[in-house]
């Protein structure tokens, strides 16, 4: 089997593909361009993406070419995958600004200094804006059957769920198939990855080039990554896991992995680290505190640089102490006015958004689960003023896994 095929399925990245045999040989013939597309839909990506974003560094360390696409066409419709209502329509300016801090995160994490691998980044408005409805529909629209559009899980289930499916979002898988025929032809693109609720357009995309030109390219999938616990990857009880520091700081990032699940530990070392396989099954029975800061610190290096890495387990470990006055936490301000007469401690943390049920806060506190400045906190009725803040900042913990400097401006 083709190295770069074994290392794929090896990290548990692979689920299903359009011909493992014939990619295997295309891939141990010569290095190929493959491409991966990403929605502007938000400003930043999240840990979501992350799965797909590994594939492209590892087609890079394969000597292959990723070509990264941007939906700035595609995100003026909406992908119904996954989806039960049709999504909001953004202007085109937040399109463009998405598109820009989007290449911005993607950069973090793939190389550019070898031409071969150079990823390549596009974006589908610069072809999908000149379509010709009338040249689409007679060049395009009849190499596809309405029959089996319906047979595919983004319509079939909107449509089993009597959910209404918009005629602009119906349109997108065949606008999919089109992107992978326009970067066939412009940048002879041989694959399309992604993640196992889009196999219907890229099978979509593969047939549309064999009808329009003779080529044979394919599709090659990855698995939906659910947590042991059976959560979605990525979503936490304080919000989404963003790429983008200004959203979510490295500290909160690296925190997050080293939460992870003692289940989940040596499958994430495998999918979200560059680690190789040989290395994590020789460490796979160590002590799982170590794995998971491993992890944390393998993560977040990749993002945000080895630097931050250190700085985040040093912080980690010094919000655990009890003497640490937490200097170095992540940081949210206040004005100085919101306690100069007193505000509850409940409203305090609702402020700082680490939890949002009043109900939950009162909860916390009568099990012992709250500290302002390392001292437990037992009344729900307290009271915090100038005077618990301590050269202008107060440290809060939430249980033992939350911790947060609150500082006055």
């Amino acid at each position: 089997m083709n190295k770069f095929l074994k290392e794929f399925k090896d990290r548990g990245l692979f689920y299903q593909s359009t011909g493992d045999d014939e990619l295997s040989d295309l891939l141990n013939n010569k290095s190929i361009k493959a491409y991966i597309g990403f929605d502007c839909t938000a400003e930043s990506l999240h840990v979501g993406s992350l799965l797909q974003i590994m594939c492209l560094r590892l087609l890079q360390k394969h000597g292959h070419q990723p070509i990264v696409l941007i939906g700035g066409g595609t995100t003026r419709i909406g992908d119904p995958s996954g989806k039960d209502k049709t999504r909001k329509i953004l202007n085109e300016e937040e399109i463009n600004r998405n598109i820009t801090n989007i290449e911005k995160i993607l950069k973090n994490f793939l190389d550019d200094k070898d031409e071969k691998t150079k990823p390549i980044f596009v974006n589908n408005y610069d072809w999908l804006k000149h379509l010709n409805y009338i040249s689409f529909l007679r060049d395009i629209g009849k190499h596809f059957t309405i029959n089996k559009m319906l047979t595919f899980d983004s319509v079939k289930i909107r449509l089993e769920r009597e959910q209404s499916l918009s005629y602009m979002e119906f349109n997108y898988m065949i606008l999919q198939a089109y992107d992978f025929l326009e970067l066939n032809k412009k940048e002879n693109c041989m694959l399309q990855i992604g993640g196992s609720d889009q196999w219907g357009n890229i099978v979509n995309g593969v047939d549309l080039i064999k009808r329009y030109s003779g080529n044979q390219v394919f599709g090659l999938t990855t698995p939906l990554i659910t947590l042991a616990s059976g959560a979605k990857m990525g979503k936490t009880e304080t919000g989404a896991i963003w790429l983008d520091k200004k959203f979510l700081s490295a500290y909160d990032y690296w925190q997050f992995w080293r939460n992870t699940d003692d289940r989940d530990v040596v499958k994430f070392l495998k999918i979200f680290t560059d680690l190789e396989i040989d290395e994590i099954e020789k460490i796979k029975n160590d002590d799982i505190n170590n794995l998971k800061i491993l992890l944390a610190n393998k993560a977040t290096e990749m993002l945000h640089g080895k630097e931050e890495a250190e700085r985040s387990e040093k912080t980690a470990k010094e919000a655990f102490t009890q003497n640490s006055d937490g200097a170095n936490l992540p940081t949210i301000n206040i004005k100085k006015s919101t306690v100069e007469e007193t505000i509850n401690i409940i409203d305090l943390i609702i402020i700082t958004k680490l939890e949002k049920s009043k109900s939950e806060i009162r909860r916390l506190i009568k099990n012992n689960g709250i500290k302002i400045n390392n001292e437990v906190i037992s009344d729900e009725n307290l009271k915090i003023n100038l005077d618990n803040f301590k050269n202008d900042y107060l440290k809060l913990s939430i249980g033992k896994k939350r911790h947060l400097k609150i500082e006055l401006n």
